[in-house]
């Protein structure tokens, strides 16, 4: 049992219409019950859903996020893109970088601290995606591939107050697969170690789901779990908020 502050954090990828909005009215019902006093439910649906998410949680305290955005802090030429102010005005105060899925499509530690930066300008609360590659892992260059991502990824950042790290290991992400309580427990502090000053929110992301909770929650160095197929569940997700204090 735990009775940290918890961040929830749904990461719904390219899912959702909609007719997915009626799925939320179960999480909204328990977003209000005394079960979750002591932790924060957030949503990042795609971009088409965010308007939507908004106001149908509007007398709730679920909040929202996105899932990317531009580097530009102005606006410009950039067609099909939408940058972090676009995403503060339409209520998002959340908002993923990094998150693997996009690196392998071309996202350089340099573009994502442009993004970092641009994003906490806006004062969108950051979710800064770090993790390896299982060639990574069995290389045991674990260590130095989030040493490099938080490096070069955090450049110049100096204010940790609106950044969550969430660690998630690319070789667990939708496979189902995590890693050792041992050596999450061990990475999570090698994260920590790494910061000098205020350290941020670290959570977890990759395969977390109802039936490994309840292992996750005994690594006390963890403020929350960044949550991929399981949340699109309201069902599922709704059990890992449960299991996670019970």
């Amino acid at each position: 049992m735990t009775n940290k502050y918890m961040y929830f954090i749904a990461n719904w990828k390219m899912y959702g219409g909609l007719n997915s909005l009626n799925s939320l009215n179960k999480v909204i019902k328990f977003s209000k019950s005394r079960e979750i006093k002591k932790g924060r439910l957030i949503y990042c649906p795609p971009y088409t859903l965010l308007n939507s998410f908004f106001t149908k949680f509007k007398n709730c305290l679920i909040d929202i996020g996105a899932q990317n955005c531009h580097q530009n802090y102005e606006y410009g030429p950039h067609t099909g893109y939408i940058n972090p102010r676009m995403l503060k005005n339409i209520g998002a105060n959340y908002v993923i970088i990094g998150h693997s899925e996009n690196r392998t499509n071309g996202e350089t530690d340099k573009l994502i601290n442009k993004k970092i930066k641009s994003a906490l300008r806006s004062k969108l609360k950051v979710i800064f995606c770090i993790g390896e590659t299982l060639a990574e892992k069995k290389n045991k260059k674990t260590k130095s591939v989030l040493l490099k991502q938080i490096k070069f990824g955090l450049n110049k950042i100096n204010n940790n107050s609106n950044l969550f790290i969430a660690y998630e290991p690319v070789w667990s992400i939708g496979t189902g697969r995590i890693p050792s309580i041992k050596e999450l427990e061990q990475t999570i502090r090698f994260i920590k170690n790494k910061f000098k000053k205020k350290i941020p929110k670290i959570l977890y992301g990759g395969s977390v789901n109802p039936r490994n909770i309840k292992d996750l929650k005994t690594i006390k160095d963890l403020d929350g779990f960044l949550i991929g197929g399981a949340s699109q569940n309201p069902k599922k997700f709704i059990d890992i908020v449960k299991k996670t204090y019970n």
